[in-house]
C-alpha cells in the first residue's frame, strides 16, 4: 500500500510540475535544422504543439487575454472579442475536442501528413451530432516571424458548438464550492474524484492479480506439486500495472480537461510501464533461479554459474528499454534518443574496450566451463576458491583468507589449474636408502613395495610403478609413482601417510635404512649391515630365481591379480576400521 501512497504523491506532484512548466519545452520547443537564426516566438507558438499547449496553459493560468493571442483575428477584434472567444475554445478543447496532444507535430513546419501546406488538422470537435474540424494555419507576425494560430474558419464555429456542449451531469448535482474551485486547472471535485478512485483501482487490481493466480494453483492442485510460492513475488508489479490501468479507466468518467489529463494519461502510462517493466524483472529472476538450480542438479555447475551473469545481462538490456519506453511516453523523439546512443556507444566501446573485454571474457570463460563457483583454482601463482563471477571480474578467496579479485579478460587469457577437477591424487616419493644396500637387497624393497601398491586397495593398480632410478651423492634413489582415486584431498593424505609408513616397514625389513644427505664421521667401530636380515632378503631373492619367479622387471599378471586388495585398509588395528559385529 504504501507504493500507492506514493503514486498519489506522484500524480500530485506531476500534474503541478507539469503545469507550470513551459509548454514548447514539453511538446516541442525544437527547432528544425537551419532554423536557428529564425525569430523565436515568446509565446511558443513557431510549432503547432506549442500553440495548442500554450493556449490551453494561458487558459488554465486564467489569462484570457493572453490566450487570446493564439487564435487568428485581427488586433481590434482580438482585444474586443478574442478574451470571451478563447474561453468558449477552452470549453471545447476540454469537454468536445477528440484527438491526442502527443501526436501533434512538433516541428515548425508540421505534419505535411496532417494537412496542406501551412495548415494542419489537429483533431475534431464533436458536439451532438457533428464533428467539426480543428484547424491550425501558419501565418507570419511582424514580431515573431512565422507562428500557428487557431484557423479563422474554426474559431467562426466555436460560438455554436459552445451553446451546444453539454456540461458535466454530475456537476449540476454537486456543490458548487467544488465546481467552482479550480486547483490546477481542473475543478477542486475532480481532484477529489481522482483520490477517490485510488483505493477502488487498488480493489480492483488485486481482484484482477487473484483471478490470474487461479489457473495456475489449479494445475498445481492437478498435478500434485507443491506451491513454491513464485506468483507472490508476481503480484506487486502486477497490481501497480493492473490499478493504474483500472484507475486511467475509472478517470475516464470525469471529463478532465484537456491539458490535465494530458499530463495525467503520460503519468499513468509511465506508472504502467515501470509495473510491466518491474514485473518483466521478477520472471526473469524466477525464470533464471530454476533453470540455475536444474543446471546444478543435473551436474552442470558451469552453466548454472553463467545463469547469473545471463541475469543480469538481461536486466540491463530491460533496463535501457524501460527508460527508452519512458523516455517515449514523456515526448522525447526517440530516433534522436538512439542516434545519440548509437554514437555515443560507439565512443563509449573505444573508451571501455578494457570493462568489454572482461564482460565478454567472464561468458567466454563461464561458457567453456573452464572455472565455475565453488571451484578451488590455481591463477598464475596465487590459489583459492572461486566465489563470485562478475560482470567485470572473477573474485577468488585466497589461501591466505584474502579475497583476490582478477579481471575476466586476464582469466580468460591466462593458464587457469582447476584442481577442483582433478579425478585422481598422485603419489611421487622419492626413496633414498643407504648406499652400502646390496643388490638383493635393493630387489627386495622394489620387488615388496611394488607388491604393497598392488595390494593396497586405494591405489590405482595400473598406474602403479617403482624403479631404481639412479646412484645419488649420498644414496641410492628409488622413484615411487601411483595415483589415488580420489578427489577428497583429506582422504589422499590419509592414504599418503598409510603408504609411507607401511613403506618404511618393509625398509626395516629389508635389513637398509634410509639415507639422509650428510656425512657420517665414524669414532666408532661400525656395526654394519644387520647380516641376519640381509641373508634373509638375499635368500628371498635366490629362492625367486630358483623357482624362475624373479619379480623383474614386473610381477607376472597372475601374481599382480592374487595380489589385488589383499591388504586390510584401514588396519585392523586403526580406529577407523570397521569393528565386528
Amino acid at each position: 500500500m504504501k507504493k500507492f501512497a506514493l503514486l498519489v504523491l506522484i500524480l500530485g506532484l506531476f500534474l503541478h510540475g507539469s503545469a507550470a512548466q513551459s509548454v514548447s519545452s514539453l511538446l516541442g520547443g525544437k527547432q528544425a535544422p537551419g532554423a536557428a537564426s529564425a525569430q523565436v516566438d515568446p509565446l511558443g507558438r513557431s510549432t503547432p504543439s506549442g500553440t495548442v499547449v500554450g493556449f490551453l496553459q494561458a487558459e488554465q493560468d486564467g489569462n484570457d487575454k493572453a490566450a487570446a493571442d493564439y487564435l487568428q483575428m485581427s488586433a481590434a477584434r482580438r482585444l474586443s472579442q478574442g478574451p470571451e472567444l478563447a474561453g468558449k475554445l477552452k470549453v471545447l478543447m476540454d469537454r468536445a475536442f477528440v484527438g491526442h496532444l502527443g501526436r501533434i507535430s512538433t516541428s515548425p513546419e508540421g505534419n505535411p501528413d496532417l494537412g496542406v501546406l501551412d495548415q494542419q488538422t489537429i483533431g475534431l470537435f464533436s458536439v451532438a451530432d457533428s464533428d467539426v474540424p480543428v484547424v491550425l494555419v501558419r501565418v507570419t507576425d511582424p514580431n515573431s516571424g512565422k507562428i500557428w494560430l487557431f484557423s479563422a474558419d474554426t474559431l467562426s464555429k466555436v460560438p455554436e458548438l459552445y451553446d451546444n456542449v453539454e456540461a458535466h451531469q454530475v456537476e449540476t448535482k454537486l456543490p458548487q464550492s467544488l465546481v467552482r474551485n479550480i486547483v490546477l486547472g481542473m475543478p477542486l471535485w475532480q481532484w477529489l474524484a481522482l483520490l477517490a478512485a485510488i483505493p477502488v483501482a487498488i480493489v480492483i487490481g488485486w481482484a484482477v492479480v487473484l483471478f490470474l493466480a487461479i489457473p495456475r494453483r489449479l494445475y498445481l492442485k492437478y498435478k500434485k506439486r507443491p506451491n513454491l510460492h513464485s506468483y507472490s513475488r508476481l503480484s506487486k508489479p502486477l497490481l501497480l500495472t493492473f490499478s493504474a490501468i483500472a484507475h486511467r479507466l475509472i478517470a475516464g468518467y470525469f471529463g478532465l480537461p484537456l491539458l490535465p489529463r494530458f499530463y495525467y494519461s503520460r503519468t499513468i502510462a509511465v506508472l504502467a510501464s515501470i509495473g510491466f517493466f518491474w514485473f518483466l524483472f521478477r520472471i526473469i529472476t524466477v525464470v533464471m533461479q530454476r533453470l540455475r538450480t536444474h543446471a546444478i542438479g543435473v551436474g552442470r555447475m558451469g552453466t548454472g554459474t553463467l545463469m547469473v551473469l545471463g541475469e543480469r545481462l538481461l536486466k540491463v538490456v530491460i533496463g535501457t528499454f524501460a527508460i527508452l519506453v519512458i523516455l517515449a511516453i514523456f515526448g522525447f523523439n526517440l530516433t534522436t534518443v538512439l542516434a545519440g546512443l548509437g554514437i555515443g556507444g560507439i565512443a563509449i566501446a573505444f573508451a571501455a574496450q578494457k570493462t568489454l573485454e572482461n564482460l565478454f571474457g567472464g561468458i567466454s570463460v563461464l561458457a567453456d566451463e573452464v572455472i565455475r563457483v565453488g571451484d578451488y583454482c590455481k591463477f598464475g601463482e596465487r590459489s583459492g576458491t572461486v566465489e563470485d563471477i562478475s560482470l567485470r571480474s572473477t573474485r577468488i578467496r585466497t589461501d591466505e583468507r584474502t579475497q583476490l579479485s582478477i579481471p575476466n579478460g586476464a582469466v580468460a587469457a591466462m593458464n587457469v589449474e582447476n584442481i577442483s577437477r582433478r579425478d585422481k591424487y598422485l603419489l611421487n616419493p622419492t626413496l633414498n636408502v643407504r648406499p652400502e644396500t646390496s643388490p638383493d637387497q635393493l630387489r627386495y624393497l622394489l620387488a615388496e613395495i611394488r607388491r604393497l601398491l598392488y595390494e593396497h586397495p586405494k591405489v590405482d593398480t595400473d598406474t602403479a610403478d617403482i624403479r631404481f632410478t639412479g646412484f645419488g651423492a649420498s644414496a641410492l634413489t628409488i622413484a615411487i609413482t601411483a595415483y589415488i582415486p580420489t578427489r577428497d584431498f583429506n582422504e589422499f593424505v590419509a592414504i599418503r601417510e598409510d603408504l609411507l609408513l607401511r613403506i618404511m616397514e618393509i625398509v626395516g625389513r629389508s635389513g637398509t635404512a634410509l639415507a639422509f644427505p650428510s656425512q657420517t664421521l665414524y669414532l666408532g667401530r661400525d656395526s654394519g649391515l644387520d647380516r641376519e636380515k640381509a641373508e634373509a632378503a638375499e635368500k628371498q631373492v635366490e629362492q625367486w630365481r630358483d623357482q624362475r619367479q624373479l619379480p623383474f622387471p614386473d610381477y607376472a599378471p597372475a601374481d599382480k591379480a592374487s595380489f589385488r586388495d589383499s591388504i586390510v585398509y584401514p588396519p585392523p588395528e586403526s580406529s577407523t576400521a570397521k569393528k565386528p559385529l
